[in-house]
C-alpha cells in the first residue's frame, strides 16, 4: 500500500517538476526584454501598454515552490511509515 502512495506522490511531483520548466520558459519568453507591451485604445489614441507579467509569473512560481515542499514532506512521511511497518 506504501509503494503505491509513493509512487503516486512521486508521480505529482514529476508532473509539477514539468510544470515548473513550462513556467519557466514562458516567464523567460515573456520578461526576457522586460515586460511585454500591449497597443490600448485609451478612446482617442492607440498608447502603449505595459503588462505586468513578472507579478504573475513569479506567485505562480512561488505555488509550484510550494507545491515541491508539500510532495517532498509527503514522500518522507511516508518513508518513514513503510520503515516503521517493516521493523513491526
Amino acid at each position: 500500500m506504501f509503494m503505491e502512495i509513493a509512487i503516486g506522490a512521486i508521480g505529482i511531483g514529476v508532473v509539477l517538476m514539468v510544470g515548473y520548466l513550462v513556467i519557466a520558459q514562458v516567464r523567460t519568453a515573456l520578461v526576457g526584454n522586460g515586460d511585454p507591451t500591449i497597443q490600448v485604445w485609451n478612446g482617442t489614441a492607440y498608447v502603449s501598454q505595459s503588462i505586468n507579467a513578472t507579478a504573475g509569473m513569479s506567485a505562480t512560481q512561488t505555488t509550484v515552490f510550494a507545491g515541491f515542499g508539500l510532495i517532498s514532506v509527503g514522500i518522507i512521511v511516508l518513508a518513514a511509515f513503510g520503515l516503521v511497518s517493516i521493523f513491526k
